[in-house]
């Protein structure tokens, strides 16, 4: 039994692997014709049509997109979004989220994957975190895009957590934008993404829902850089807790 459950889990991960790439390739023209117009209009149209990628594969995966909202959210408001990073597919839910203009912070080896890495390199802001300069690059780039009056979202665990915790630890990055831009906090929680596709493997994909839980913004008004520990930890002990309330983990202690 085992092996014809593995068997349709293959079968299944290729099926959604080849229409990925179809449904990407029929985007691929529009996104060639929205670069003409610029950083700002070029960049939101394409994001556009990532939102539009995500909702029609989600269809042929019969993936359940669903966002909770524990508290209202405006949006309209200027936020740096942050969420909990367990797989690949948490890409999706990011372009569907974004109900405003939106700009994603991303690993620059992402940009190496045929087909979607194109798109992705011009949707994205990305960054090289074993460069320097290019890490300096990535943070001016986003400060730009609070400056133009977009959202950013970063991933402050940096890479996936595959570790049996709620989350990793934090990187500054996200939390020193915020500080210095005072720009608000949105986190959020992405429940489903790790049983969409575990991180392990690509032919780990299932259809199901795809949760994403608003919580409370943190606002960061007032405050300054002293404050960025004590920032952070909010933040991970609010993304901790809520995680813990959709999904059971064993007890473990806190990383601060």
């Amino acid at each position: 039994m085992k092996r014809v459950v593995h068997l349709v889990r293959y079968i299944y991960s290729i099926y959604a692997l080849i229409t990925f790439i179809l449904v990407m390739l029929s985007v691929m023209p529009f996104v060639f014709l929205s670069l003409p117009f610029g950083r700002v209009t070029g960049g939101n149209f394409i994001y556009h049509l990532c939102k539009i990628w995500a909702t029609v594969w989600y269809f042929f995966l019969g993936v359940r997109h669903q966002e909770i909202h524990e508290i209202a959210h405006e949006k309209s408001r200027q936020y740096i979004f942050i969420a909990n990073h367990n797989s690949y597919m948490d890409i999706p839910p990011i372009v569907r989220i974004a109900h405003s203009p939106l700009r994603i912070l991303g690993k620059y080896e992402s940009s190496k994957i045929p087909v979607f890495g194109w798109i992705y390199s011009k949707a994205v802001i990305l960054v090289d975190r074993s460069n320097a300069e290019r890490r300096s690059q990535s943070v001016r780039a986003l400060k730009q895009a609070i400056a133009d009056g977009l959202s950013i979202f970063i991933f402050p665990e940096g890479t996936f957590n595959e570790s049996e915790k709620p989350l990793k630890s934090f990187f500054d990055g996200a939390f020193r934008i915020a500080i210095e831009t005072q720009t608000p906090i949105k986190p959020l929680l992405f429940i489903d993404t790790i049983e969409r596709m575990h991180f392990s493997s690509v032919f780990t994909i299932t259809p199901g829902k795809s949760r994403v839980v608003y919580l409370a913004d943190i606002p960061v008004a007032g405050l300054t850089m002293e404050d960025l520990p004590v920032l952070k930890e909010r933040a991970y002990l609010q993304m901790e807790e809520g995680l813990k309330r959709y999904r059971k983990y064993p007890t473990v202690l806190s990383v601060f």
